[in-house]
């Protein structure tokens, strides 16, 4: 079956939107996850840290530039993900629809292609 990748991305509002109700959030969330393994669909799901204590690792010029933190211009933030094993690409829009999110969040459904559909070295 096909893998497809759930990407939560959130703005400074809906981030604030889900901190100010983080205990419910987070109990929605594990009663979500709960779902997900009873159907057998999900492989992996993480949140990540707050994108203050990342870096970035820019590649525009010639070296690499390190810089703290995400980058000032960004609208939206990858938050975390969930991975699915499911039967098609609309299963996978199905269980986006059931993310619990805050308002102004988004989910991004994207397919992880297959080690058969990725070009091999020499081919």
């Amino acid at each position: 079956m096909p893998k497809y990748l759930l990407i939560m991305r959130g703005t400074d509002e809906s981030n604030a939107a889900m901190m100010a109700n983080i205990d419910e959030m987070m109990t929605t969330t594990r009663q979500f996850i709960e779902e997900m393994v009873k159907a057998g669909v999900l492989l992996a799901a993480e949140g990540l840290d707050d994108p203050g204590q990342g870096v970035v690792v820019d590649f525009s010029g010639e070296a690499p530039v390190v810089t703290d933190g995400p980058y000032g211009e960004t609208k939206e933030l990858f938050g975390g993900f969930f991975l699915l094993d499911v039967a098609s690409k609309q299963e996978a829009v199905e269980w986006a629809k059931r993310v619990p999110a805050a308002p102004g969040a988004k989910i991004e459904v994207r397919r992880v292609p297959g080690s058969d559909e990725v070009p091999q070295v020499g081919e």
